[in-house]
């Protein structure tokens, strides 16, 4: 048994070594990579990561009691998806046909505004407005990513009969 720990032990501490090292990546790393990435789909791929690590970030300034801190980083990343889906309508490609890129940044904003919904129940009255008028840009952006992914839903309002 020596002699196969011998020989496999640093091959999987090796294979370790990359995972341990993701898991240390912080907003900025995140942030860093996606300012520096110029293809529009990647930076909306990458948005899942980045928004995560954000949205870390922005849970340790609201449970700080830092609110003004946690705003700011929040409207970063509003200013990012909407970047982001600007970027990609740019591009003027049919994203029903597509999908890349629309459908990570979709997944990002959803789950960004189920992170949202989840801090806004500590908030009280006076506090929230801010922070739901960011809540409805994402909805906004959310809307108009789904219907770019699928625009011929039954029962949009924007569906044109065929």
């Amino acid at each position: 048994m020596t002699r196969k720990f011998r020989l496999w032990g640093p091959i999987l501490m090796l294979a370790l070594l990359p995972a341990g090292a993701e898991a240390q990546n912080t907003a900025t790393d995140f942030h860093a990579r996606f300012l520096q990435d110029t293809d529009p789909v990647h930076r909306a791929e990458s948005m899942r990561k980045l928004g995560a690590a954000e949205f870390d970030e922005i849970t340790k300034s609201f449970d700080a009691g830092k609110l003004a801190q946690a705003l700011a980083l929040l409207r970063e990343y509003r200013d990012e998806i909407d970047a982001c889906e600007k970027e990609l309508d740019a591009r003027n490609v049919d994203a029903e046909k597509h999908p890349k890129g629309y459908k990570q940044l979709e997944m990002s904003v959803r789950e960004s505004l189920r992170k949202l919904n989840r801090l806004l129940v500590s908030l009280t009255g006076d506090e929230q407005p801010p922070f739901v008028e960011v809540r409805q840009n994402l909805e906004a952006l959310n809307r108009h990513l789904i219907h770019e992914l699928f625009p011929n839903r039954p029962g949009d309002e924007n569906t044109s009969p065929d």
